[in-house]
């Protein structure tokens, strides 16, 4: 092979390393490399950063298969806005307070939210995104995520095979808020995630690129346990997750169903008139109190409480509402339900005033 004199050209110092070492190289390689061209150590890496993959290593197939793989046709035609839109009718509460302190140091700080279904978990997550300006790329967790589904993989896009980002990546590459939901549902897939959750990034092997993550990028991951498995069987298809990658997240923050004054304000922001928001703060109030004493199976969350809300302004009938939210429970369930609530409704049970 025969070189020009001096400048010798990124080209021609990549086709020695290649034809004399390979595509992954290392320190010594260009040491020798570089004596061998008349080009400074120094110089040899500059022109070879876009090749290195990591301290003392370079790959150097990783900018070809980019050119090749990462075609038009995998690129959005559009840039994507990943900024959450607000919800004028959010009502702050549990964990919005100390979630929006970690988003808005832009600090690397990975956090693990745990509480029962519907409390709006996720939902503060957004709205403190929404309110900071910042870009949020949500995953929605399953049994079946896999590696390709979190990092990326190759894709058929009009016939030509192309590289495309997961939204890991993505996240990474946009210093995002990553938002791993219902992580507790995930298989041991997710280990894939371990190097990033330490903030180091990834290391994209198929196309031998090394992706690190940008300024403000965290990541958030809400779950309905702690990570332990449902041990009451009440959420079916929770996991227990590898204790190691539980303890990649520093903080653990609880979330409880919010106080019944906020969820009166939740209530109202929703279009729901006093009287009726009175009566379903009560009744949800007994049916909680009875959960939590074991008394009854299932609950009334407070995102079931919005949907009553949303159904009373469309049907205009309070327990045609009510009965169509709570179809979704077994017969005993349901009939109890509405019992109750017709009795808070008709004022009949002192108690269910005090229980509010």
């Amino acid at each position: 092979m025969t070189f020009a004199p001096n400048p010798v050209t990124t080209e021609q110092l990549v086709d020695y390393l290649s034809d004399k070492v390979g595509t992954d190289v290392g320190c010594s390689d260009i040491r020798s490399a570089a004596k061998v061209l008349g080009l400074a150590y120094a110089t040899a890496c500059k022109r070879l950063k876009n090749y290195k993959i990591g301290v003392g290593k370079w790959n150097l197939t990783s900018q070809q298969i980019e050119k090749l793989y990462e075609a038009p046709s995998a690129q959005p035609a559009v840039e994507p806005s990943y900024i959450p839109e607000k919800d004028d009718s959010y009502v702050q509460f549990g964990t919005y307070v100390p979630i929006k302190k970690i988003i808005k140091s832009k600090l690397f700080y990975p956090a693990f939210i745990t509480g029962l279904s519907g409390n709006g978990k996720t939902m503060s997550v957004e709205q403190v995104c929404a309110d900071l300006g910042r870009e949020l790329i949500r995953v929605n967790i399953t049994i079946e995520t896999d590696e390709d589904d979190l990092i990326g993989g190759f894709r058929l896009v009009d016939g030509s095979t192309v590289w495309h980002n997961g939204p890991v990546v993505e996240a990474l590459e946009r210093g995002a808020v990553l938002l791993l939901d219902e992580i507790d549902l995930a298989s041991n897939k997710i280990l894939c995630l371990q190097s990033v959750l330490e903030g180091k990034g990834v290391y994209l092997k198929k196309i031998g690129k090394y992706v690190r993550p940008a300024a403000g990028f965290t990541v958030i991951a809400t779950a309905n346990t702690k990570g332990k498995g449902s041990d009451d069987g009440r959420f079916v298809g929770t996991n227990v997750l590898n204790e190691a990658f539980l303890e990649r997240f520093p903080i653990t923050i609880e979330q409880e169903y919010p106080s019944a004054a906020i969820e009166t304000k939740i209530l109202l922001a929703n279009k729901c008139d006093q009287e009726f928001t009175e009566n379903l703060i009560k009744w949800a109030g007994v049916i909680r109190k009875t959960f939590y004493d074991g008394g009854v199976d299932e609950v009334i969350t407070t995102r079931r409480l919005v949907h009553i809300a949303k159904a009373y302004s469309i049907f205009g009938d309070r327990l045609q509402a009510v009965t169509h939210c709570v179809n979704r429970f077994d017969n005993d369930t349901k009939q109890s339900f509405l019992d109750l609530y017709t009795k808070v409704d008709a004022g009949e049970e002192s108690e269910y005033n005090e229980e509010a």
